[in-house]
């Protein structure tokens, strides 16, 4: 019971938030927020939206089979997130874009525009699905289970939280309740720190010299460049991540067209991508202490190592508070991850797909019969991933997203880059190409050079997607 009534209490502040952000609501409040947010709100709530559930769940876990080398990849985030504060975010202010999708059309055409909305709509769908099936399966071993209600029953009622407070203020609203739910997750995550550090009996320095201690704590790998955690592999990879599932992400772009003016946008973007780098490295060292609390108090370390933090932290082995600031945190990282990911399928949907972006009554009852369509879909996907049972289900979503994110890099690589245009009727078939290229391209090295792909492989997809533009016989313009 503590745990449902803490996600209701969670869930009416939320609500709270909502009815205040959603008065006299429209498409434009739903899509732009009115372009009112102020930029720090958008830049703190950023953080909250990115950590999703995944990444609070699965970065602990990561110590145990890679160390601290994932934050190798966090430390390309931060060039990546400037390249998308100083390239990108430029253009999408100049044209005055409501879905970041609408410059495929002004420079390469209507089907090419069509493919990358989709190709958006696929990856987003796939991705922000796998990413809160982690918190449905936690809420459903360590609490649903208990009552006897079935997985896709809680699976619909989480779901449906999510659309009752984003169904009338779409954007806007998420600026307010993702300031709310990262101040959440933060807290959430510094207590339970706190929690663990006081079971091991060790105060602040005692923590940094424990984790300094461990051979855990190994973040760099020069050495073996065919390994996954190669330095220049992961950070190389963390860059092109950002780029790609930030910058021509209309999930993630949505929130900072929002703000005032460039300058505004520039500046969340910037200083948001700056909060990456201790968060992640406050769960990687997390992750060393409750391992070091298995050993104190005789626990086995679970197989998989999404499994390490729920383990302490929801069965009760940390106490009642630890409890409750884990269901906060999950909730509160998953939440403001889906909401948005909901809101952006809906804008996409109902601006790129159909056209309906205006504040017509039609358009109006369009998007709401939309948001409901992408709601019961998201639903489906969840019970989808119900079947899917990954080591780690982070480095899952990377590994999915390189596939389907891999032709949008092409697109606007190729619409940045070169002032060629392309056969617009072929570019669906070598969007389609590429990724299953890419497929091959991966079995065979491993097989015969014994590579295997890491988050490079996003880079080496949108490659293919570029050449194969170029080969389609384009013509200067």
């Amino acid at each position: 019971m503590i745990i449902i009534s803490t996600v209701l209490t969670y869930f009416m502040i939320l609500l709270a938030f909502s009815r205040f952000t959603s008065r006299r609501a429209n498409n434009d409040t739903f899509y732009r927020g009115n372009r009112r947010s102020p930029w720090y709100m958008v830049a703190f709530g950023m953080i909250g939206a990115t950590i999703s559930g995944i990444t609070y769940i699965s970065v602990p876990g990561m110590v145990m089979h890679s160390d601290m080398t994932y934050m190798q990849t966090c430390i390309g985030y931060v060039p990546g997130y400037f390249l998308v504060a100083f390239v990108l975010l430029p253009l999408y202010y100049k044209l005055n874009l409501t879905t970041i999708y609408t410059y495929l059309n002004k420079r390469l055409g209507l089907r090419t525009y069509k493919t990358g909305a989709w190709f958006f709509l696929l990856s987003k769908m796939l991705g922000a699905s796998l990413r809160f099936y982690v918190v449905c399966l936690i809420l459903q071993k360590f609490v649903f289970d208990d009552f006897g209600i079935p997985f896709p029953i809680s699976v619909v009622c989480l779901v449906v939280l999510i659309w009752l407070y984003t169904r009338k203020g779409g954007i806007k609203t998420l600026v307010w309740t993702d300031t709310f739910q990262t101040f959440s997750m933060l807290m959430s995550l510094i207590l339970i720190t706190i929690a663990v550090a006081s079971q091991l009996g060790l105060d602040f320095s005692g923590v940094v010299d424990t984790v300094m201690d461990d051979s855990m704590s190994r973040v760099f790998v020069f050495s073996d460049f065919m390994s996954r955690q190669n330095f220049w592999k992961q950070v190389i990879g963390g860059a092109f991540i950002v780029v790609v599932m930030t910058g021509l992400d209309q999930d993630m772009m949505q929130k900072n067209l929002t703000c005032r003016t460039l300058r505004d946008a520039q500046k969340d973007m910037c200083t948001s991508s700056l909060a990456f780098i201790p968060v992640n490295l406050l769960l990687l060292c997390l992750g060393i202490l409750l391992v070091h609390y298995a050993a104190q108090i005789n626990v086995a370390l679970p197989e998989r190592s999404d499994d390490l933090l729920p383990l302490f932290a929801a069965s009760g082995h940390l106490g009642t508070a630890v409890i409750v600031f884990f269901t906060i945190g999950i909730v509160a990282a998953s939440f403001s991850s889906a909401d948005s990911a909901l809101t952006a399928l809906t804008t996409s949907f109902c601006v790129d797909i159909c056209g309906k972006e205006s504040n017509n009554a039609e358009h109006l009852s369009f998007r709401r019969k939309a948001h409901i369509v992408m709601t019961v879909i998201f639903v489906f996907f969840i019970l989808l991933f119900r079947a899917v049972n990954s080591d780690n289900v982070l480095d899952a979503t990377f590994t999915l997203c390189s596939y389907t994110y891999g032709p949008l890099l092409g697109l606007f690589c190729f619409g940045l880059f070169t002032k060629r245009s392309v056969r617009d009727s072929v570019v669906p078939y070598i969007c389609l190409a590429s990724p299953l290229l890419c497929l091959a391209i991966v079995h065979l090295a491993k097989i015969y050079a014994g590579y295997v792909f890491g988050y490079e492989l996003l880079l080496l997809n949108g490659s293919l997607t570029f050449v194969g533009l170029l080969l389609s016989f384009p013509k200067k313009i």
